[in-house]
């Protein structure tokens, strides 16, 4: 045998029973060997390429396992927010935006913080005051609001008279006048889909690109996206198209399904998304691009008070589940019925507690079948919900970036009692049981994969370092926190007898690093780079020639 042996590293390999090698060896698009130096000459042969890897880190491939591709591709092109901290600083980047594209038909903006407006409580007015003459659309951090100003009002025809859709609510002032905020869903209808049908599909083949690079060079090799529709699938068959019938990173994709308030129309979009799955599996891009289940949003988010919860929040409010229990379990059944991989966006303790119920009818109904259902991000959750999970075979799907200190005082204010000190509560799932895969969902945070490392390992920002940790027991080891992120990440698409370790016979998917945060501590994952990206055995990023020397130089 013949192949590439890359030697003198410190390869982290994510599997428990044997976590570090010396060298791999990769045959083509396989992992030909993973082990001892000698054992690695010895199987590569006397005619192998040999690469040195100059004693760097050697990572499996993440797998960002919830994630928004053609939105996180847009969201980098947008005006960025998170860190402006005050309603001037916000104001200050939109007049900035407009002065620099005067042409744009409208000013795009994501990112912001419930915390950073005066009183938590945005209004048309405040955005008018910086840009009046062309409609302002600013998505909250977490993707479940939209703040807009008069003219983004007046551009989607919301009125006093118009409704609110199921799941969702159109903020008004003390005179029932529409105030300028879009919860939940009155955000996806309203903003959402009069954007994508002013969006043209050069906009969203630029947004793939940008994607599709930004998660490279960050050490990703394959990603999960959590509400795919027709137009994200013709994209990424567009750029498959584009590269002549391949990707540099392999996309699993869930498709979304709306609560429309008629159960046959929920059943129909299920049986789409089914013969969506059959079709793309039996395609031959299907090792890039495949269909694996549908994406159902249960409830909203703790900061904006929309989260399902069993009690109320602080001020004594408390929201509805999108999907009640009778609608959801008609649902679940029929997608698990179809061999779909059913994910439930659930934060709040009601909403993760009836989608148990939901995955348990399916069990019933079902009977024995091969599943591997998820629920996603389960930021307050009960206690015993991670032992059930466990017993139904529930993968814990979680985003460390969203417990950034950085970010977290709202949160914790919404909810204002001992709840909080369970907030984002990882480790147990893992004592539990049950698989607990890492991801970002990207844009509502920032995708690099080494930043969501830093905090589960410590519980400290990423964002801004010098806030104190938030609740540090619930921190984990930073080699459990890579397997979550790369081994339990792949698994948790059905990917794990494939990817995610650096194992013999499994895909030759890794990230190479230019220090080793074992060795130099957690704080050196804010400030690591990627060097190599190693998809399918092919360098798919390779970090700038300036950027390698300083590395070799220090």
């Amino acid at each position: 045998m013949t192949g590439t042996v890359y030697r003198n590293a410190r390869v982290f390999t994510a599997e428990p029973a044997e976590p570090w090698a010396e060298a791999i060896v990769v045959d083509d698009d396989w992992l030909a060997f993973v082990g001892t130096l000698d054992g690695a000459l010895g199987a590569a042969g006397p005619d192998a390429e040999i690469v040195d890897l100059g004693g760097r880190l050697v990572l499996p491939g993440f797998t960002d396992a919830h994630t928004h591709l053609v939105m996180m591709g847009d969201a980098l092109g947008r005006v960025g927010l998170t860190d402006a901290r005050t309603l001037d600083e916000i104001r200050a980047r939109l007049r900035a935006a407009r002065a620099a594209a005067p042409e744009a038909p409208r000013v795009l903006g994501r990112g912001w913080l419930f915390d950073s407006v005066p009183g938590g409580a945005p209004t048309a007015a405040m955005l008018d005051a910086a840009v009046a003459d062309v409609p302002v659309y600013l998505d909250a951090n977490d993707y479940h609001s939209c703040w807009v100003n008069s003219a983004a009002l007046a551009e989607l025809g919301i009125t006093r008279d118009t409704p609110d859709p199921i799941g969702g609510r159109i903020s008004r002032d003390a005179d029932g006048e529409p105030d300028g905020m879009l919860y939940e869903t009155a955000a996806q209808q309203f903003v959402w889909e009069h954007l994508a049908a002013e969006t043209t599909d050069a906009d969203r083949d630029a947004a793939v690109e940008r994607t599709i690079e930004a998660y490279l060079a960050t050490g990703v090799t394959g990603v999960v996206d959590m509400a795919f529709d027709e137009l994200g699938l013709a994209a990424f068959r567009r750029a498959i198209e584009r590269r002549g019938g391949s990707l540099p990173i392999r996309v699993a994709a869930h498709w979304f399904v709306a609560n429309t308030g008629d159960a046959e129309q929920n059943l129909a979009q299920v049986a789409h998304a089914a013969s969506l799955a059959a079709e793309t599996a039996a395609a031959p891009e299907a090792p890039w691009l495949r269909i694996v289940g549908i994406k159902l949003v249960l409830d909203g988010v703790i900061d904006a008070c929309t989260a399902a919860m069993r009690h109320p929040y602080a001020n004594g409010s408390n929201a509805e589940p999108i999907w009640p229990l009778d609608a959801l379990k008609p649902v679940v059944a029929a997608a698990d019925a179809a061999g779909l991989q059913v994910a439930q966006h659930a934060i709040g303790d009601y909403a993760s507690e009836i989608a148990l119920d939901a995955i348990e009818h399916a069990h019933a109904v079902n009977g024995d079948l091969p599943r591997r259902h998820r629920i996603e991000h389960l930021e307050y959750a009960a206690p015993g919900t991670a032992e059930r999970m466990s017993r139904l075979g529930v993968t814990a799907s979680m985003q460390p970036v969203h417990a950034d200190p950085a970010i977290f005082d709202n949160w914790v204010a919404m909810l204002g009692d001992e709840r909080v000190e369970r907030a984002f509560a990882w480790p147990e799932y893992r004592e539990a049981g049950a698989l607990l895969a890492f991801s970002t969902d990207a844009p509502t945070a920032p995708h690099e994969a080494l930043h969501n490392m830093y905090v589960a390992a410590t519980r400290r920002s990423a964002l801004d370092p010098s806030y104190p940790p938030a609740l540090p027991g619930f921190a984990l080891p930073l080699a459990e926190a890579i397997g979550h992120a790369t081994r339990d990440a792949a698994a948790s698409c059905g990917d794990g007898d494939d990817r995610g370790r650096l194992a013999t016979g499994l895909a030759a998917d890794f990230a190479v690093l230019d220090v080793d945060p074992f060795a130099e501590g957690d704080e050196s994952l804010l400030t690591a780079k990627v060097v190599q990206t190693v998809v399918a055995g092919a360098i798919v990023f390779e970090a700038p020639a300036s950027v390698v020397e300083d590395v070799d130089a220090a």
